[in-house]
């Protein structure tokens, strides 16, 4: 039996896309975080935030989310990436 035919493998393979996959998420869920905070600061001091710290918060929330995204994005291609190098047999093996 070769290593790829153990379901293991495949397995593993599952188990390192869910991780990235809640990764994804707890990144994207920060970017909404930062662009919240910015209301709450607004709310609590009670008057405008200056345009150079709302600009910052949009600007790194943007960045948490598109980070997300993309992070959710590379990891579905590789795990796709690896299926693909598996044979037919192996798949089916290990579902």
């Amino acid at each position: 039996m070769s290593y790829l035919q153990d379901p293991r493998v495949f397995f593993a393979a599952e188990r390192t896309l869910l991780a990235w996959q809640r990764t994804s998420i707890a990144v994207i869920g920060m970017g909404f975080v930062i662009e919240r905070f910015a209301l709450f600061l607004r709310l609590s001091i009670g008057a405008p935030l200056p345009l150079g710290h709302a600009r910052i918060s949009l600007a790194l929330a943007i960045l948490f989310l598109v980070s997300g995204a993309i992070i959710a994005l590379v990891s579905a291609w590789q795990y796709r990436r690896f299926l693909r190098s598996l044979g037919h047999a192996e798949v089916l093996a290990a579902t």
